[in-house]
């Protein structure tokens, strides 16, 4: 299968920034391999229940230790777009409609 196309938020770009070095690192490679392999075993489909997501799109998050990338797939137009990085706690996904929004919901 051809990598799909990797589009990252700026604010993902600039919270990776203030990481430490190591975790810097590992988020640079998490984020890399989403292109080859958007749905590995360390990733899980989130619940969009009642949330307007687009057709074809589908949001999952990879978790990191205490890091999640929050990502959305979609297929036949060949993109996987990286929308936030979080750290849990205190992140608990309220978000996520907002987040779907900018998918063009």
């Amino acid at each position: 299968m051809k990598p799909l196309d990797l589009l990252i938020e700026p604010s993902v770009h600039e919270a990776r920034k203030q990481l430490r070095g190591y975790v810097r690192h590992r988020i640079k490679l998490a984020i890399a391999s989403l292109a080859d392999d958007p749905r590995s075993a360390q990733t899980q489909p989130l619940d969009v229940t009642g949330i307007d997501v687009p057709a074809g799109v589908e949001l999952r998050r990879l978790r990191l230790d205490r890091w999640r990338l929050v990502y959305a797939i979609h297929d036949e137009e060949g993109w996987v777009w990286v929308l936030g990085l979080y750290r849990r706690p205190p992140y608990d996904y309220d978000d996520l409609r907002e987040l779907a929004t900018r998918l063009g919901a």
